[in-house]
């Protein structure tokens, strides 16, 4: 297993956790037989959002006497309405079901999520409310350890980071999302299918979200990975031919601000063929010719593929830029962290040799030599 740290919580989580959410409503064996399996790969983050008693106390059955072994994020305002998941903002029943979770989990939350942060009406509800009072009373009393949000709307999730309250955030993050305009929702494309039509290189407000999220460290973990398993299907894929289960796990893991992803693994078998990613090659986990297949304009975009790779001074041309680019959000404020990851790197951007390699390679014409002289001056 590998791990990464989330954001200003400062945690290191597995870049591969569970979202348990297709383990609601199934067998006590079933949900025991899955948690082992990811146990045993060295798992230590699961995503609880669902407000079920049965799978909650199912999922800490299974854990056992392991709880501390993982750490379990949790969400504030899901709420079970004649056993369909709901969104509360009703302070009685946001309290009701989050201390139901509490003493479940052994009284502690490691990641109390602000729950579904999509509207306008959605962030009102949160912010100028007495709901995210009590969130920071749970924090402030130690119920749990930090807070996040989740959110699917790129511009709702800038304004709730940009209050300075939530230190994570889990989003929706596959290639097609990414590139449906931000005014698209992305649950009309769920139930409906992706329209090719729209994805038309990488949407410049989900660029601009996991680059601020990386500046104002704000860890991301990843739901939808695969578009509800639709990018992995050749009868609903948005590109020229489906991707692989590696290839979507690379891409998320590759976007700025990105610690972990959560896919919904249902049974042993599920976890064995999502942790077959660590033994893949580079070349299998590569995603840049299927997005391209779609002929979309990605052109001078950067897609922190490593398509560019190898450089024969050693750049890791991908993380330059990643750096790069989040600088380049505030080119007059650039935050210490950044310089430091920077400067950290074994090999700078005042290396180039200017070789002309990696734009050779590059499948999107990303002017790299150009990157690299101004990352060596900027960081």
């Amino acid at each position: 297993m590998e791990f990464r740290k989330l954001g200003k919580t400062g945690k290191e989580v597995s870049v591969i956790g569970l979202g348990c959410e297709h383990l609601d409503r199934k067998p006590y064996a079933q949900v025991e037989e899955t948690v082992n399996a990811v146990l045993e790969y060295g798992v230590n983050i699961f995503d609880v959002f669902m407000p079920g008693m049965e799978i909650r106390e199912n999922i800490a059955k299974a854990l056992g006497n392991r709880r501390d072994k993982v750490m379990i994020q949790g969400h504030i305002g899901a709420s079970d309405v004649n056993q369909q998941y709901d969104i509360s903002r009703d302070m009685p029943t946001v309290k009701k079901y989050f201390e139901n979770l509490l003493r479940i989990f052994g009284g502690h939350i490691d990641f109390g999520m602000l729950f579904f942060i999509d509207t306008e009406k959605n962030y009102n509800d949160i912010f100028e409310t007495e709901f995210v009072k009590y969130a920071e009373h749970l924090k402030k009393q130690g119920d749990i350890s930090h807070i996040g949000f989740s959110s699917h709307n790129p511009e709702m999730a800038i304004k709730a980071i940009n209050t300075g309250i939530p230190e994570m955030l889990m989003f929706s993050v596959n290639p097609a999302f990414d590139m449906l305009p931000s005014t698209e929702y992305v649950f009309d494309h769920f139930d409906n299918g992706f329209t090719p039509e729209l994805l038309t290189g990488i949407d410049p407000k989900r660029a601009e979200l996991y680059k601020l999220c990386e500046q104002k460290q704000v860890g991301i973990t990843v739901m939808k990975t695969y578009g509800a398993g639709k990018l992995l299907s050749k009868d609903h894929t948005p590109f020229d031919k489906p991707m692989t289960v590696p290839q979507c796990i690379n891409y998320a893991l590759s976007r700025p601000g990105v610690s972990c992803i959560l896919p919904g693994c249902q049974t042993a078998a599920e976890v064995h063929d999502t942790m077959r990613y660590f033994e893949t090659t580079a070349e299998e986990r590569n995603y840049t010719e299927v997005v391209f297949s779609g002929k979309n304009d990605f052109k001078g975009s950067c897609v922190y593929c490593s398509h560019c790779q190898p450089c024969p001074v050693e750049i890791d041309i991908a993380a330059v830029t990643k750096l790069l680019d989040i600088a380049n959000l505030d080119r007059d404020n650039v935050p210490p962290s950044i310089k430091s990851h920077y400067q950290n790197l074994a090999h700078k951007g005042d290396e180039c040799i200017k070789c002309g390699h990696c734009e050779e390679r590059c499948p999107f014409s990303v002017p790299i030599i150009q990157n690299m002289a101004d990352a060596a001056e900027l960081l």
